[in-house]
């Protein structure tokens, strides 16, 4: 990594009205910002034209993870004050049912603090302890289920921890988000099917169905990668000099059949195409483990692409418009160069696109 790199360097001004609210309907009638950057042009088209810049042979890879509905409001008994729980990760290392997550407010919930989720004038229907802080801020918190069946001779009637927070979790959307999402399922992808993600892996959002296969009937095969996005997506990189940043260990997942289809691909001479910077960081981790191979990989990575890091799986990206000093800005101008992602972004700007989680499409050729 250059070590003189500076996050000041990765700003823009963002016209407040151009942050997307809410999804557009149908999903793939959104906007595409097509860049080619060989001969830095751009082209602009909806998502549903994707099939045009795609050829037989090309291999779509996209992140499978599913959104938990993460956020938690309980209270806490003793005094009945509110409480907010945002689920991060879970921490199996630390025994059954840990997680790692925010709270709020902080300062309340320290080590022993007990906070119970539900209508206040009935049982709890969970209850979390919290157990520690984190490096990053956080805290570790251990989730019960109260025996409510006690009486109950069937012992299937118990739910466990996860189907309690199914129940009662509400999905957390992105703090620039202020409006109601009124179908929740906008906020996962069509094919999401692991769940542990605290955000959307939000550049698949675009794909219905119907575009898929499309796109197979045109030859373009997909692949599926799993990467539990955690919540510092959204946090800026807040150390001025970028080397001092340390990325966040997040759980991947590449199998032996997506390894095949991709390594096909490349003998092929087909591109492999990643949906989403997350899909670009398991391929690049994976490829950064086996020097340039792709086998198959179950593990963690913390892989911080920066300007100047090598592509070596990667030949196009499909992603949407991120955040200002963010780490995700930093993986694009990786892959495009500073410069044609800076006139990228203020193309996008004066053509009034929609930007971030629930906004308009770019794809890097």
């Amino acid at each position: 990594m250059d070590n003189n790199l500076k996050i000041s360097d990765f700003d823009y001004d963002l016209p407040i009205e151009l942050i997307a609210q809410t999804p557009i309907e149908p999903r793939d009638a959104s906007r595409l910002l097509v860049v080619r950057r060989e001969d830095k042009t751009f082209t602009h088209r909806h998502f549903r034209d994707l099939g045009e810049f795609l050829r037989p042979g090309d291999l779509l890879i996209a992140n499978q993870s599913r959104v938990i509905p993460a956020r938690l409001l309980g209270y806490r008994p003793q005094t009945n004050g509110s409480a907010e729980v945002l689920l991060l990760t879970e921490r199996n290392e630390l025994g059954p049912d840990h997680w790692e997550a925010l709270v709020r407010p902080g300062r309340r919930l320290r080590e022993g603090a007990i906070i119970h989720f539900g209508p206040q004038d009935q049982p709890p229907r969970l209850i979390g302890e919290i157990q520690q802080r984190t490096e990053a801020g956080g805290r570790i918190v251990h989730f019960t289920v109260p025996d409510q069946q006690a009486n109950s001779d069937d012992p299937y009637q118990l739910l466990s921890v996860r189907q309690r927070i199914d129940e009662i979790g509400r999905m957390p959307l992105p703090p620039y988000i202020h409006e109601t999402l009124e179908d929740q399922e906008r906020y996962q992808t069509v094919y999401a099917r692991i769940q542990g993600s605290a955000a959307a892996p939000t550049a698949g959002l675009h794909f219905t169905p119907e575009l898929l296969d499309h796109l197979r009937q045109q030859g373009v095969r997909t692949g599926f990668v799993t990467l539990h996005v955690g919540l510092d997506t959204f946090r800026p990189v807040e150390h001025e000099n970028v080397s001092e940043h340390k990325m966040h260990s997040e759980e991947i997942e590449l199998d032996a059949e997506t390894a095949v289809l991709i390594n096909e691909t490349r003998q092929a001479g087909g591109r492999v195409v990643a949906v989403g910077t997350t899909s670009v960081r398991v391929l690049e981790s994976v490829a950064s483990i086996y020097d340039g191979e792709i086998a198959p990989y179950k593990g963690s990575t913390s892989l911080f692409i920066t300007p100047g890091t090598p592509f070596r799986a990667v030949d196009a990206m499909i992603t949407n418009f991120h955040l200002p000093r963010s780490t995700l800005l930093l993986l694009v101008s990786a892959f495009m160069g500073k410069e044609l992602m800076e006139q990228a972004y203020q193309e996008a700007i004066k053509e009034r696109y929609r930007f971030f989680s629930f906004g308009d499409a770019m794809l890097l050729l």
